[in-house]
């Protein structure tokens, strides 16, 4: 299983960077995941968290992809902080989507180019009716 494109993809995420990865791994048949910390400082770090769930875990109602996307921590009192030990994890149990799909399900949705700043902001319906209000 590969995960090259879909661990460089992650990579080019603002709020993930290169210090963001963790580890990957496969099950040997079909189930695989992907670790990795968001910077919990970085000014894109819960629209990273919204974009990721939004795409891998409620993309459509009706037809989910076979991919989760969950918080993972060892015990708080034990350890310390979020930003210090909060990591996030894709996973998926189906071999037909593999990493490399997702990366393309990723790169399809999320801003694109995804390591342009300028492509993360968002202007929402609400934003848009209160400029034309304005005017």
């Amino acid at each position: 299983m590969n995960f090259e494109q879909i661990t460089n993809f992650l990579k080019r995420v603002p709020s993930i960077g290169e210090q963001g990865l963790i580890a990957h791994g496969a099950d040997g048949e079909h189930a695989w995941w992907v670790k990795f910390k968001i910077d919990v400082e970085h000014p894109l770090a819960w629209q990273t968290v919204q974009e990721l769930g939004h795409v891998l875990n409620y993309l459509s109602t009706n037809e989910r992809l076979p991919t989760q996307f969950l918080p993972v921590s060892p015990p708080p009192y034990m350890n310390g902080e979020a930003k210090e030990f909060l990591a996030w994890v894709i996973q998926c149990n189906h071999a037909e989507f593999s990493p490399d799909v997702v990366a393309e399900w990723l790169e399809g949705r999320l801003p694109n180019p995804v390591d342009d700043l300028e492509k993360w902001k968002i202007e929402t319906d609400i934003q848009k009716l209160d400029q034309m209000i304005e005017k």
